[in-house]
């Protein structure tokens, strides 16, 4: 989860909590016990660890000292929301900077990012994205103590069926020598290291890639580079695929069937004479999405199968394309072409397309000012009615028109 810069760590926290949260499997079960007197809480918390075979000792030395955090919950409660365009967002966090320093890196531990590419089938440039987007290569990792966030996240009863897991998961880690209850820190959700993970996902998918018989996510970036790696598996990355691929377009296409889950394959968008910048063609058979994330008149992708697992670590559209497109650059890609994307909507501007489109009977979720999916895909629907591209980009002409 999520820091995109090394100022901007909560940004990308509530970017993550906000779509809903990569590694923060929801619990099958019910949901769990919360608010209240917090010994009587850390009492159930334990109870209910030693059921699930953590040792009483450990539960009692993972759960000392524990507080509520109220930071953490100004935190929680303050979360914001995405409101850069792909262009800001993407300039901001694939810096020259972070290239220069991700190609580095790629070198420094060839070993292995090719171990990594070897055993879960997951490239480098891949892992060292993410590496870059979370923490700035480990550099910014969050500031708060990880048992204390996760103890105040599941006493508040907003979602404990979500924390209340991740706590148990810590208090594990802390059996395994791998959390130090006191003394590690992270980010104000709970997560954890460089690549920033919650403890549920280090216990199902931590890799000791140093050999020191821990799996340090924090201090060791082959820890951290391996278990990335085998979560990237899980969520069903396909070796030797592309995931993103820059393209150039011609006049006019069929619109209304860009965006995400278009139904076509690579080669029917060349057969509409969307051209590849790289000229690679070999992957036509794929399914294909043409995304657009400022419209037919900004940069423009197309999205593979594999672009779902980053969909599935944020689901925020922003910034999954920025990591998508930051991982074709540490794979060699040049950057994307320059274009003049047509003028977007303010953030009161944005409400009142949402408020007119809402009338019209589509479903754009609440009024906030942000073109999510519900509200580009309304936007399509009504450019499509009144024979405007269907591109799903918010603009003036289309507010107008309505």
């Amino acid at each position: 989860m999520r820091a995109i810069m090394r100022t901007t760590i909560a940004a990308t926290l509530t970017a993550f909590l906000l779509a809903g949260g990569a590694h923060a499997q929801a619990s099958s079960q019910a949901p769990s016990a919360c608010g209240g007197d917090l010994a009587t809480f850390l009492e159930g918390v334990k109870a209910e660890a030693i059921a699930r075979g953590v040792a009483p000792e450990v539960a009692d030395r993972a759960l000392a000292g524990a507080r509520i955090d109220e930071k953490v919950l100004s935190r929680d409660r303050a979360q914001g929301v995405f409101r850069q365009t792909f262009l800001e967002f993407s300039q901001r966090t694939v810096s020259q900077s972070r290239l220069d320093i991700g190609r580095r890196k790629l070198k420094e531990l060839s070993s292995v990012f090719a171990r990594a590419e070897q055993d879960y089938g997951v490239p480098g440039p891949i892992i060292a994205a993410f590496w870059a987007m979370e923490t700035d290569f480990g550099v910014v990792q969050g500031d708060f103590n990880t048992r204390n966030a996760l103890v105040t996240l599941a006493h508040d009863c907003r979602r404990p069926e979500l924390f209340r897991p991740q706590l148990l998961a810590a208090i594990e880690m802390v059996g395994h020598g791998d959390l130090d209850p006191a003394g590690t820190t992270g980010a104000w959700a709970g997560e954890i290291g460089q690549v920033q993970m919650l403890p549920r996902d280090i216990i199902a998918f931590g890799v000791d890639g140093d050999g020191d018989g821990h799996v340090n996510v924090k201090q060791s970036a082959p820890d951290a580079i391996l278990t990335a790696a085998k979560f990237i598996q899980n969520l069903g990355f396909r070796p030797g695929q592309p995931w993103i691929q820059e393209v150039t377009l011609p006049e006019s296409l069929p619109w209304e069937r860009t965006g995400l889950q278009s139904g076509m394959t690579a080669a029917d968008w060349f057969a509409a004479g969307v051209v590849p910048r790289d000229g690679e063609t070999a992957f036509g058979q794929l399914e294909a999405s043409l995304v657009l994330p400022q419209g037919r008149k900004g940069p423009a992708f197309l999205t593979y199968p594999n672009f779902d697992i980053y969909l599935a670590w944020n689901q925020s559209f922003i910034y999954t394309t920025s990591a998508a497109y930051f991982a074709t650059r540490l794979a060699g890609a040049p950057p994307y072409a320059r274009t003049t994307p047509e003028e977007g909507l303010s953030d009161e501007s944005m409400k009142q397309l949402q408020t007119r489109l809402q009338a019209l009977g589509h479903d754009v979720g609440k009024i906030d000012g942000i073109l999510g999916s519900g509200t580009r895909t309304a936007i399509q629907k009504e450019q499509l009615r009144l024979g405007m591209p269907a591109d799903g980009w918010a603009t003036r002409a289309l507010l107008d028109a309505l």
